[in-house]
């Protein structure tokens, strides 16, 4: 998961045949010389035995199942895959399990992660937008520039309605390659109250 902080001032494009069995109807029944019709009649006969001996099923059964099962597991998840658990241990979650109005701290060592905090409490940012991405991109650059351009116009128009001095930045949270390939498309859009290493906070949520 990646991030991109971009200060207040810069905030740049950043978003399925039958068959007929019938004879010949015109022949017919065979005459005898004094012209009478005779119809053959059909004989049955009825086996007067039983088979003596019936199939036997097979000798051997296969009398119990296997005694082995695999010992172990796979010990590590596929290379991409363990950002998309959240880390409940400290509170923090992956970013696109964020909603709008969620307010949470970051830590630039994991700009894909996000401690959730009270909005009433000190805490880094708010989330103004929650977008998905469309269309296909393999590079990190691609998947920037167009999660920029999906959180650029909601983050400007938020960031207008705030007092003077509360928000000093934007956050824009979006997917690696490899985990938009597997189909993690979510897009945070927040705004930031410093960026960097400030210490300037957010106090009350967002206006």
């Amino acid at each position: 998961m990646l991030a991109v902080l971009v200060g207040l001032g810069v905030i740049v494009a950043v978003a399925l045949v039958t068959t007929n069995g019938g004879g010949d109807d015109d022949k017919k029944s065979p005459t005898e010389s004094g012209g009478s019709t005779r119809t053959p009649t059909p004989s049955f006969s009825i086996p007067s035995e039983l088979p003596s001996e019936l199939p036997s099923l097979p000798s051997e059964l296969p009398s119990e199942l296997p005694s082995e099962f695999p010992s172990e597991l796979p010990s590590e998840l596929p290379s991409g895959l363990e950002s998309l658990i959240p880390n409940l241990a400290d509170d923090e979650v992956p970013f696109y399990l964020l909603r709008t109005g969620d307010c949470f701290d970051t830590r630039d060592s994991q700009p894909g992660q996000a401690a959730k905090r009270s909005c009433g409490a000190p805490h880094d940012a708010e989330v103004v937008k929650v977008a998905e991405l469309n269309g296909s991109y393999t590079t990190d650059a691609a998947l920037q520039k167009a999660a920029t351009e999906l959180c650029e116009a909601p983050l400007e128009r938020k960031a207008a309605q705030q007092p003077a001095g509360t928000v000093r930045g934007t956050l824009v949270q979006y997917p690696d390659p490899g985990v938009y390939e597997i189909g993690m498309d979510n897009v945070a859009c927040s705004l930031a109250a410093d960026i960097g290493s400030g210490t300037h906070k957010l106090t009350k949520p967002l206006t």
